[in-house]
C-alpha cells in the first residue's frame, strides 16, 4: 500500500463547535480526537447547542490559539488564551487555564451533561453576535464522558464533534466532486481534521485501518452528511441545495448500497477513532502528527456496499 505515497495535505482543528477552523502544521492526537478540537460549544438559554445548521453565522466567527499549543505535553499558563474573533466584534479573549464556573443542564444531540462556563463577558459577546441568548462552554474531561456510538466503536469517547473523534477526508474526493458541480466548492465546506492527498476519489469510503506513523486510526463509518456543508464558509449565507444535491446523485445510501433500505442519507469523507488500545506503550510515545507525514492502509473492506453508515 505504501508505494501509494498518501500523505496528509492538512490538518484541522475547530475550537469551538460549528464554528471556522484552523489550519494547523502539526497537530496532538488524544483520546477524544485532536487536542483544542470541539473543547467549546455556544448553547442557547436552555444550554442547548446551536450549529451552522440554525445559525450559519458561526462560519464567520474565527479561533485563534497559541501556536504552542499545538505542540504535545503544553501546559497553558494565565497568560493563555483563545482569542474568538468575528465581524463587527471586538476580540473575546478567553483563558485556557480552567473554569471556575460550571454550567449544568448542558446538552447537544444524545448527549447532556454539565459543562465549564466560560463567564459573563462571553455569554454577552455570543448573545450580541447572534442576537440572542447564549453562553460559552467548554467540556470538562475530568467529570464528563461522552461516548461514541457502541455499535459502531464500543469503549470510544469524544468531545463536542458531531459523533466521532477524527473525520478524514481526501482532496481527490473533493476534486471529483467539483468536475461535477457548477461552482466548486473548498473543502472547509465539509470540515475534516485530516485531508489526505495522493490516493484515490473516496478511497477513504475503504479504509478499515489506517497508521500515520505509530498511531493507527480505525474506520468505523462512511461521514453522513446534513445540510451544513450548504453554507458558504466565507460568507455565513447558506446556499439552496449546493454541494449537497450533486452528491445525491452519486453518494447517496440508495447508489452505494442498493441492497439495503435506503434512508436517504449522503456520504462524504469517513469517520474515526484513534485504536490507542493497539498503539506502543499504550499511546505512551509520541502522538504528534503533521502535515506531510505518510499514510498506510493496513486493512480495509472490499466492497463501499459493505461500509457501515
Amino acid at each position: 500500500m505504501e508505494e501509494q505515497a498518501m500523505k496528509i495535505k492538512s490538518l484541522f482543528i475547530y475550537p469551538i463547535k460549528s464554528c471556522r477552523g484552523i489550519s494547523v502544521s502539526q497537530a496532538t492526537v488524544t483520546q477524544t480526537g485532536f487536542q483544542w478540537d470541539r473543547y467549546w460549544l455556544v448553547v442557547n438559554y436552555k444550554g442547548r447547542a446551536y450549529t451552522q445548521k440554525v445559525e450559519p453565522k458561526l462560519s464567520l466567527v474565527e479561533s485563534e490559539l497559541p501556536k504552542e499549543s499545538f505542540l504535545e505535553d503544553w501546559e497553558p499558563t494565565k497568560n493563555s488564551f483563545l482569542v474568538v474573533r468575528a465581524p463587527g466584534m471586538s476580540p473575546l479573549k478567553i483563558p485556557l487555564t480552567k473554569p471556575s464556573s460550571v454550567a449544568q443542564g448542558v446538552s447537544m444531540w444524545e448527549w447532556s451533561g454539565s459543562a465549564f462556563d466560560e463567564g459573563e463577558e462571553a455569554a454577552k459577546w455570543f448573545s450580541d453576535y447572534l442576537g440572542k441568548q447564549s453562553r460559552l462552554v467548554r467540556f470538562n474531561k475530568e467529570t464528563e464522558t461522552r461516548p461514541t456510538p457502541p455499535e459502531y466503536a464500543a469503549g470510544y469517547t469524544t468531545t463536542f464533534a458531531n459523533t466521532f473523534p477524527f473525520m478524514v477526508s481526501s482532496q481527490a474526493s473533493l476534486d471529483m466532486l467539483n468536475t461535477i458541480l457548477t461552482e466548486p466548492v473548498p473543502i472547509n465546506r465539509f470540515r475534516p481534521n485530516i485531508l489526505v492527498e495522493n490516493c484515490d476519489p473516496f478511497g477513504e469510503d475503504l479504509w478499515d485501518e489506517i497508521k500515520i506513523n505509530d498511531l493507527v486510526f480505525q474506520g468505523v463509518r462512511l461521514c453522513s452528511r446534513c445540510k451544513l456543508p450548504t453554507v458558504n464558509q466565507e460568507t455565513g449565507v447558506p446556499d439552496a441545495t449546493e454541494p449537497i444535491e450533486t452528491l445525491t446523485k452519486f453518494r447517496s445510501d440508495k447508489d452505494l448500497m442498493p441492497h439495503k433500505k435506503p434512508h436517504g442519507k449522503v456520504f462524504f469523507g469517513k469517520d474515526m477513532v484513534w485504536n490507542w488500545n493497539i498503539t506502543n506503550n499504550q499511546g505512551k510515545g509520541n502522538k504528534t502528527i503533521k502535515v506531510g507525514d505518510s499514510i498506510s492502509v493496513l486493512r480495509m473492506i472490499s466492497s463501499v456496499s459493505e461500509a457501515a453508515v
